[in-house]
């Protein structure tokens, strides 16, 4: 058996939440510097990451009012009531892990991501660099902590599986060296949950054995017949013997490109043209790894210490006039007045950055062996009518959610994919059952509605109406169903929104969707 390998493996504890934070702090277009992304502090709010209603990561405030891993959501908001639930995101986690790798091999090359959070590195290169392991792991957790990461840990061991468990290991030192061949012994006290097999722990329990050491001094042909060849490994990890090779990564290609202009420029026509050359840049760029972008980050910076970031997406892939399209749109959204100069406390654009942020192979893009089909076909038409429009000269609906029609109605420009503000997958008490109207009326539409005597129909504070609705703006009402109230943010006197909707049909057989607002009727929308 190949003898194990001497480890440093990099443990950052509680990464889905730093990582949660650091993608919201970038989303806010906060300052960033490498990957030092000066995200809040974990300790500042309660935070759970949540998969399969069970909590699987949370932050050092949420542990210390008794939230843990492995809680039900409800047992997690019990211990503490103001806990913020966020989803599991495997892919966010990856995304704010990858500069964190790339920092780290600035200073060993080799690094393995083993899980986002949690790296290794062979130990030989570095210590030899450095003088000794712990002063490799050092210099590595002092770039760590230069990057934001203040808390991260290191084990320095023989095998993965012994370095892992030396990181995990709670004690006031950051840094954990197992000395050679102590692995079994540093092992034997350890838990059998630290195998991280659930089953295998359940049976082991039952059978007595509480340990890793107890474990590993089972014998193998016994543990090879009962639990096979998975069991057998897990025997060999528990021993001490993990002769798991370190595999680095494959560096990605960089492939951000940007330009800086020694005289800024402050026409949005001027920076387009100039950014032309880079856009062809990052698009061959892209063909020589083989890949496509689908979604790209432009970063502006100006004479005057100002900075515009966005990420745009694209219904297919991005080419070079389509980058350069973007970058004018985004300065065009920054400017003031007509000219499409700076103006105010804008300055001159001293830097444009392109950075593709997702992308895909380009065999999944290819054009069909016939020719076009009718959806790129269209893609292409709207795409060159929004070149001549403007970034939002060309909309498209997306269904949001609210308890008003008029909210559910965002219209966002052609190619974005933008996730509204308010997701149709949450509850909204209140929100109006199918089926909906037709046609809905963006503004409302004041109307009339009255008793059979003439006089106005009102609702009293405890939902009693005043009389039937006889006439809708001088149309006799056929039947009628209501009222159904709708009370809003009572908590917030500016924006507090109490409403009564009804359903009316008149002589015609056309209904009507209706709300009554501070003794007001309107039209909300029509079925047909």
């Amino acid at each position: 058996m190949t003898s194990p390998t001497r480890v440093i493996v990099l443990w950052l504890p509680d990464w889905p939440v730093t990582a949660l934070l650091r993608s919201e702090a970038r989303a806010a277009a906060r300052p960033v510097d490498g990957v030092a992304d000066a995200a809040a502090d974990p300790d500042d709010a309660p935070i759970a990451i949540m998969h399969a209603n069970r909590v699987v990561a949370c932050s050092a405030s949420a542990r210390r009012e008794g939230v843990r891993r492995g809680q039900r959501r409800r047992d997690a908001q019990g211990a503490c009531p103001r806990l913020r639930l966020v989803p599991a995101d495997p892919a966010r986690d990856e995304r704010a892990f990858s500069p964190v790798l790339t920092r780290l091999e600035q200073l060993a090359p080799g690094v393995q991501p083993l899980r986002p959070g949690l790296c290794a590195i062979r130990a030989r290169g570095p210590a030899r660099f450095y003088g000794g392991e712990e002063q490799a792991a050092s210099a590595l957790l002092d770039e760590l902590a230069a990057c934001g990461i203040p808390d991260a840990r290191a084990g320095v061991a023989d095998g993965l599986f012994t370095a892992e468990q030396a990181a995990r290991l709670m004690s006031p030192a950051s840094i954990r060296i197992v000395p050679r061949g102590a692995s079994a012994a540093f092992l034997s006290p350890l838990t059998i949950a630290a195998l991280n097999d659930d089953d295998l722990v359940a049976l082991l329990a039952r059978l007595g054995v509480q340990t890793l050491g107890e474990f590993a001094a089972l014998d193998i042909a016994a543990v090879r017949d009962r639990l096979g060849d998975h069991g057998a490994r897990l025997h060999t990890l528990a021993g001490g013997s993990d002769s798991r090779p370190v595999v680095p990564r494959v560096p990605p290609p960089e492939l951000a490109r940007e330009v800086e202009f020694e005289s800024p420029l402050e026409l949005a026509e001027q920076v387009a043209f100039a950014v032309r050359t880079t856009a062809d840049d990052v698009i061959t760029g892209l063909d020589d790894a083989g890949l496509v972008c689908t979604e790209v980050r432009i970063t502006l910076l100006d004479d005057r210490g100002g900075r515009s970031e966005r990420v745009w997406l694209h219904p297919t892939c991005f080419d070079a006039s389509a980058l350069v399209d973007r970058v004018r749109w985004q300065l065009q959204a920054t400017l003031e007045g007509e000219s499409g100069a700076f103006g105010g406390e804008n300055g001159g654009v001293t830097l444009v950055r392109i950075e593709p942020e997702a992308v895909d192979d380009t065999a999944h893009h290819q054009p069909a062996l016939l020719g076009q089909g009718p959806d790129e076909r269209l893609h292409h038409a709207m795409s060159r009518v929004q070149a001549m429009l403007g970034h939002r000269g060309v909309v498209t609906p997306l269904l949001a959610g609210g308890r008003w029609l008029g909210e559910r109605e965002r219209r966002v420009p052609w190619g974005d994919a933008e996730r509204p503000a308010h997701p149709r997958d949450l509850p909204w008490p209140g929100s109006l059952p199918q089926p909906l109207p037709s046609e809905v009326y963006r503004p409302l539409r004041p109307a009339a509605v009255a008793a059979s005597d003439g006089s106005p129909v009102a609702v009293d504070e405890r939902g009693g109406m005043s009389a039937p609705p006889a006439l809708l703006d001088g149309r006799q009402v056929a039947a009628w169903a209501g009222p159904w109230p709708v009370i809003e943010r009572q908590w917030d006197p500016a924006r507090a929104r109490r409403a009564h909707r009804f359903q009316m049909v008149d002589t015609d057989q056309t209904a009507w969707l209706l709300v009554l607002e501070d003794e007001r009727w309107w039209i909300e929308g029509r079925y047909t």
